[in-house]
């Protein structure tokens, strides 16, 4: 008899008491190569204040190619990249200037609004590359989705970890296992990078809402398998115990949720207004350009327009 459930294209029911709810990520293609989208999702918007969440690969790029993701905006959010494979060239019109490698954290905190590009950059265009990493969107509290944008960049080196049972915890956002990170989030919140090899079990850090997103290998909760590409959400308040039947990679995200949000195209925001407001700034050219990319941008798709 099986243990694994049925599912529907994004989602599985849980048969744990501790899942609410398994999210399967969707595939998309972006900037040239394949990503698995697991929020938001029909079932899940959000986790947290995680309102977005994107595995970009893991992808190979043959000599002469790469990722090319024009200028486009952003308000209302904060965007998270992390790297396992491959570099990313960030650009923003604030005048950021930054290659992103695996184990750093990129910050952009939107606020009332920012533009920024992501490219392969040259050196690793001519040579080839690989690519692989998550990209997600922390909506802002209510009170800062007017703030002045801003940019940070945290190498590898200045984010704390730490061996629990055997298995390699980073803690790249908020606090968890005793670490805390030094990124200057606006709300409660935990974003942890965790290595287990096979065997090892982890118990996980108590946060209002929490979800696993497996980037590697497989785990059991309970009785059920989550497998690469999905995204195990629990049930508040539950204490849950993840055990790697594979050597697994997983990425543990949550905290405090915010209440409702708007998500359209690029934007978030409490209050549908501001959105509609962006859009039309957007496609009457009011927001700033960036800097070193000035003559592309990402046009406000049609279906988007009113």
């Amino acid at each position: 008899m099986s243990l694994r459930p049925t599912f529907e294209p994004e989602c599985r029911e849980p048969v744990a008491e501790s899942l609410r709810v398994v999210v399967e990520a969707r595939p998309r293609m972006l900037g040239g190569i394949p990503v698995g989208r697991a929020l938001p999702a029909r079932i899940c918007r959000a986790v947290g204040p995680f309102v977005f969440l994107d595995e970009m690969g893991a992808a190979r790029l043959a000599p002469g190619q790469g990722i090319d993701v024009p200028p486009h905006p952003h308000i209302g959010l904060a965007t998270v990249t992390y790297l396992f494979d491959g570099e990313i060239l960030h650009r923003d019109s604030l005048g950021s200037h930054q290659i992103i490698r695996p184990g750093a954290v990129n910050w952009m905190t939107a606020g009332r609004g920012i533009v920024h590009s992501e490219r392969t950059p040259g050196a690793a265009r001519a040579r080839g590359s690989r690519l692989h990493g998550l990209q997600l969107w922390v909506a802002l509290p209510e009170a800062d989705e007017g703030i002045e944008p801003s940019f940070a960049h945290h190498p590898e080196v200045a984010l704390p970890a730490a061996e629990r049972d055997g298995v390699t915890v980073r803690v790249l956002a908020g606090s968890a296992f005793g670490l805390a990170s030094p990124v200057a989030a606006r709300s409660l919140l935990v974003l942890v990078d965790a290595a287990m090899p096979a065997g090892t079990e982890l118990r996980l850090p108590a946060a209002e809402e929490l979800a696993a997103y497996v980037v590697e290998g497989a785990v059991h909760v309970g009785a059920l398998r989550g497998e690469a590409g999905r995204l195990l959400v629990f049930t508040p308040g539950a204490e849950v115990c993840l055990r790697a039947v594979l050597p697994a990679r997983v990425v543990l995200l949550g905290g405090a949720p915010l209440g409702p949000r708007h998500m359209d195209w690029n934007f978030v925001a409490s209050d549908p207004a501001r959105i509609e407001r962006a859009k039309r700034d957007w496609e009457e050219g009011r927001f700033p350009v960036v800097p070193g990319d000035e003559h592309e941008r990402v046009p406000l798709p049609e279906t988007r327009r009113r």
